[in-house]
Protein backbone atom coordinates (compact mmCIF):
# COMPACT_ATOMS: atom_id res chain seq x y z
CA UNK A 1 0.00 0.00 0.00
CA UNK A 2 2.81 2.54 0.80
CA UNK A 3 3.77 1.50 -2.69
CA UNK A 4 1.05 2.46 -4.13
CA UNK A 5 0.64 5.56 -2.18
CA UNK A 6 4.04 7.18 -3.42
CA UNK A 7 3.63 5.95 -7.13
CA UNK A 8 0.67 8.45 -6.68
CA UNK A 9 2.00 11.26 -5.10
CA UNK A 10 5.05 10.56 -7.48
CA UNK A 11 2.18 10.85 -10.33
CA UNK A 12 1.06 14.08 -8.93
CA UNK A 13 4.14 16.22 -7.50
CA UNK A 14 6.92 17.11 -9.78
CA UNK A 15 9.32 19.24 -8.40
CA UNK A 16 9.67 21.58 -11.36
CA UNK A 17 6.15 22.65 -10.60
CA UNK A 18 7.56 24.36 -7.16
CA UNK A 19 7.61 27.56 -8.90
CA UNK A 20 4.00 27.15 -9.71
CA UNK A 21 2.98 26.12 -6.25
CA UNK A 22 4.79 29.01 -4.95
CA UNK A 23 2.76 31.44 -7.24
CA UNK A 24 -0.27 29.91 -6.42
CA UNK A 25 -0.13 30.34 -2.94
CA UNK A 26 0.44 33.58 -3.22
CA UNK A 27 -2.03 34.44 -6.19
CA UNK A 28 -5.00 33.05 -3.60
CA UNK A 29 -3.33 34.29 -1.10
CA UNK A 30 -3.84 37.89 -2.30
CA UNK A 31 -6.84 37.55 -4.10
CA UNK A 32 -8.60 36.40 -0.88
CA UNK A 33 -6.59 39.14 0.94
CA UNK A 34 -8.16 41.93 -1.96
CA UNK A 35 -11.86 40.59 -0.87
CA UNK A 36 -11.16 40.71 3.37
CA UNK A 37 -9.76 44.86 2.58
CA UNK A 38 -12.86 44.88 0.45
CA UNK A 39 -15.29 43.97 3.24
CA UNK A 40 -13.02 45.59 6.24
CA UNK A 41 -10.74 47.76 5.25
CA UNK A 42 -6.67 47.68 5.21
CA UNK A 43 -6.81 48.58 8.68
CA UNK A 44 -8.34 44.92 9.45
CA UNK A 45 -5.07 42.98 8.33
CA UNK A 46 -3.43 44.60 11.20
CA UNK A 47 -5.70 45.09 13.73
CA UNK A 48 -6.99 41.38 13.00
CA UNK A 49 -4.11 39.58 11.94
CA UNK A 50 -5.09 36.02 13.27
CA UNK A 51 -8.42 36.78 11.53
CA UNK A 52 -7.11 37.83 8.38
CA UNK A 53 -5.43 34.52 8.35
CA UNK A 54 -8.22 32.30 9.45
CA UNK A 55 -10.36 33.56 6.33
CA UNK A 56 -7.38 32.26 4.16
CA UNK A 57 -6.57 28.91 6.07
CA UNK A 58 -10.11 26.68 4.86
CA UNK A 59 -8.89 27.41 0.91
CA UNK A 60 -5.34 27.08 1.29
CA UNK A 61 -6.29 23.80 3.21
CA UNK A 62 -8.73 23.19 0.03
CA UNK A 63 -5.70 23.87 -2.18
CA UNK A 64 -3.53 21.91 -1.02
CA UNK A 65 -5.66 18.84 -0.99
CA UNK A 66 -7.13 19.86 -4.30
CA UNK A 67 -4.21 20.75 -6.29
CA UNK A 68 -2.01 17.84 -5.45
CA UNK A 69 -5.40 15.14 -6.50
CA UNK A 70 -6.43 16.63 -9.61
CA UNK A 71 -2.66 16.84 -10.71
CA UNK A 72 -2.00 20.99 -10.61
CA UNK A 73 1.55 20.18 -9.65
CA UNK A 74 2.39 17.11 -12.10
CA UNK A 75 5.26 17.27 -14.79
CA UNK A 76 2.55 17.84 -17.22
CA UNK A 77 1.44 20.65 -15.57
CA UNK A 78 4.72 22.32 -15.06
CA UNK A 79 6.02 22.31 -19.19
CA UNK A 80 3.23 24.53 -20.34
CA UNK A 81 0.24 27.08 -19.78
CA UNK A 82 -1.99 24.70 -21.61
CA UNK A 83 -2.14 21.94 -19.43
CA UNK A 84 -1.10 24.44 -16.19
CA UNK A 85 -4.18 26.64 -16.01
CA UNK A 86 -6.78 24.24 -16.97
CA UNK A 87 -5.64 21.56 -13.96
CA UNK A 88 -5.15 24.52 -11.84
CA UNK A 89 -8.75 25.71 -12.56
CA UNK A 90 -9.73 22.34 -12.08
CA UNK A 91 -8.48 22.39 -8.58
CA UNK A 92 -9.35 25.57 -7.62
CA UNK A 93 -12.88 24.30 -8.05
CA UNK A 94 -12.79 21.28 -5.79
CA UNK A 95 -10.54 23.22 -3.27
CA UNK A 96 -13.35 26.22 -3.26
CA UNK A 97 -15.67 23.39 -2.17
CA UNK A 98 -13.08 22.47 0.70
CA UNK A 99 -12.53 25.80 1.49
CA UNK A 100 -16.07 26.84 1.71
CA UNK A 101 -17.36 23.54 3.52
CA UNK A 102 -15.02 24.17 6.23
CA UNK A 103 -16.17 27.97 6.80
CA UNK A 104 -19.61 25.82 7.20
CA UNK A 105 -18.48 24.73 10.16
CA UNK A 106 -17.99 26.23 13.91
CA UNK A 107 -13.91 25.26 13.18
CA UNK A 108 -14.01 28.73 10.39
CA UNK A 109 -15.90 31.82 10.87
CA UNK A 110 -17.43 33.54 8.09
CA UNK A 111 -19.91 30.89 7.41
CA UNK A 112 -21.05 30.49 3.52
CA UNK A 113 -23.85 32.36 1.12
CA UNK A 114 -24.41 31.47 -2.69
CA UNK A 115 -22.83 34.59 -3.59
CA UNK A 116 -19.74 34.55 -1.79
CA UNK A 117 -19.17 31.16 -3.02
CA UNK A 118 -19.24 32.26 -6.61
CA UNK A 119 -17.40 35.19 -6.11
CA UNK A 120 -15.08 32.74 -4.48
CA UNK A 121 -15.14 30.16 -7.48
CA UNK A 122 -14.15 32.74 -10.05
CA UNK A 123 -11.92 35.18 -8.02
CA UNK A 124 -9.71 32.02 -7.46
CA UNK A 125 -9.88 30.38 -10.65
CA UNK A 126 -8.76 33.88 -12.68
CA UNK A 127 -6.30 34.35 -9.90
CA UNK A 128 -4.70 30.97 -10.77
CA UNK A 129 -5.34 31.32 -14.76
CA UNK A 130 -3.32 34.59 -14.80
CA UNK A 131 -0.81 33.98 -12.94
CA UNK A 132 -0.27 30.06 -14.78
CA UNK A 133 -0.15 32.06 -17.83
CA UNK A 134 2.24 35.20 -16.72
CA UNK A 135 4.74 32.64 -15.38
CA UNK A 136 4.50 30.92 -18.36
CA UNK A 137 5.10 33.92 -20.28
CA UNK A 138 8.30 34.73 -18.64
CA UNK A 139 9.57 31.50 -17.87
CA UNK A 140 9.35 30.63 -21.67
Amino acid sequence: MATSVASFIDRRIDPGALPLAVGDVVALSAILTVGVVNHNGVDYLTAFPVAWLLTLVPFLIGWAVAGPLIGAYSAGAAESAKAAIPLAVRGWVLAAVIGLGLRWTPLFAGGVVLVFALVTLVTGAVALGVWRWVYFKIAG
